[in-house]
């Protein structure tokens, strides 16, 4: 059997801070932040977005997080989106005043 191949699988702290929500467990992820927990040892900690605190389908409300600005990047590259049906309204009527009158 190979030595050293596998990863490091240790107790890290995750934390969701837009939830005031944190959690042990044991995981290979790569961390340099630490964290002191609740039982006076130091463990690693790892940031998440999204844990079970803040997830809608967890907590049945509704919340957006736009953390990395992909809707103002969207905007940005495409422009922002028109509502197609008072365009289209105002389209129809133009062409209709310019349109010969039916007999």
């Amino acid at each position: 059997m190979k030595t050293d191949i596998h990863p490091n699988y240790r107790y890290v702290v995750f934390q969701d801070p837009g939830a005031e929500f944190s959690f042990l467990t044991r995981s290979t992820i790569e961390t340099n932040d630490t964290i002191e927990w609740e039982d006076g040892n130091t463990y690693p900690l790892a940031k998440v977005e999204i844990s079970s605190a803040s997830h809608p389908f967890f907590t049945g409300q509704m919340r957006i997080v736009d953390t990395a600005g992909r809707v103002e990047r969207f905007e940005r590259r495409f422009g922002r989106r028109r509502k197609a049906g008072a365009e289209d309204a105002g389209a129809e009527a133009a062409a209709g005043e310019d349109a010969p009158a039916e007999s």
